[in-house]
């Protein structure tokens, strides 16, 4: 892609988050949420694979959908209420029809089937801004309309969300879709607790795009997008690889790493919420996500393949590792002991 056109690409991206997450008014965040989907479309078919314009026209088609949808909503609290302020949104229609655009536009249960897809079919690093930098201003959207959402719908979503990115990740072999339903499940710890303790979801959003990041670059600098090539890939940089393993693991939400710090502050509001049931329920459907964690991990680290593979073995090289990923994954592995300052926070 031209370098001119990739920083224009860029640069529309940061300013639709920007305009959505601090705007007031809900048509100035529909029109952050549009650029930012305009933004993102070269760069996922930059390719000009058939797959890759294939995931661009399936993101095109289900983001004009729930923009429209939240353009609907709104309108009809405007209608009924006379409010355009986004943290007006009352009317419960306007609450269903809005969750509904933004489960549609974050991928959860039951909207999740374009994101799977669409992340397959686009590079690693576009990969990494769709699991993260796109889903940020429809976060804060459900951040700011919390209060009036309905909190027994969300926590059904969620309780399916990680159910559905559990068990559908167990048999895939590409690493993107299993990243995905990985994304997928992760969304439903956010869902869950939003309407309860909006904060957490952001603690939670947060730590969960450093991680992604991690992988995600990490899988970028060491050219693995299969089980297959990534079990190959231990020869190339070793230490990274072992890396890779702790990162997983925290994504998995293992403790004493990173990732159990949500899922522990999570468990924690739901039990003081009277949800022990299903805090119960979605901490044991987190054991599937676990499942195919271990299994990348495995294939990262710790195995050399039984089989003879397509696959060449990779040459070790001594190019140096970027500065960026050794920063993302110290932070991915050793933020658990400030969580006493991050409770407090929250």
């Amino acid at each position: 892609m031209n370098p001119q056109a990739k920083l224009i690409f860029t640069i529309s991206l940061l300013l639709g988050t920007t305009i959505t997450i601090s705007s007031n008014h809900w048509i100035m965040a529909w029109a952050g949420l549009e650029i930012n989907t305009l933004a993102i479309l070269p760069m996922i078919s930059k390719s000009h694979h058939p797959r890759a314009i294939e995931a661009a026209t399936k993101y095109f088609l289900t983001q004009a959908t729930a923009s429209a949808l939240v353009l609907f909503s709104s309108m009809t609290n405007a209608w009924y209420t006379g409010q355009w302020d986004i943290t007006q949104l009352t009317h419960p229609t306007s609450c269903l029809i809005l969750t509904s655009a933004i489960a549609m536009k974050l991928g959860l249960v039951p909207f999740h089937f374009w994101f799977p897809e669409v992340l397959q079919g686009s590079p690693l690093i576009t990969g990494l801004l769709l699991s993260t930098m796109m889903k940020f201003p429809p976060i804060t959207l459900l951040f700011m309309t919390s209060p009036s959402l309905n909190s027994t719908l969300l926590t059904w979503m969620a309780l399916l969300s990680a159910a559905l990115g559990g068990w559908m990740g167990l048999n895939q072999t590409q690493v993107r879709k299993i990243l995905a339903f990985s994304s997928i499940s992760h969304l439903g710890w956010m869902a869950i607790i939003i309407t309860y303790n909006p904060k957490l979801t952001l603690l939670n959003f947060y730590l969960y795009a450093l991680m992604t990041a991690t992988v995600f670059l990490t899988l970028n600098s060491i050219k693995a997008s299969k089980l297959s090539v990534l079990m190959t890939t231990w020869t190339k940089i070793p230490p990274l690889s072992a890396t890779l393993l702790l990162t997983l693991l925290s994504l998995a939400g293992l403790p004493p790493l990173t990732g159990f710090l949500p899922k522990w502050l999570i468990i924690q509001e739901l039990t003081k919420q009277n949800m022990a049931v299903a805090a119960t329920m979605i901490s044991l459907l987190s054991l599937l996500s676990l499942f195919f964690y271990l299994r990348l991990a495995y294939c990262a680290t710790i195995t050399l393949p039984p089989h003879t593979t397509n696959h060449m073995k990779q040459w070790h090289t001594n190019k140096p590792t970027s500065a960026l990923i050794a920063v993302l994954t110290t932070m991915s592995i050793m933020l658990l002991p400030i969580s006493p300052l991050l409770s407090s926070i929250t």
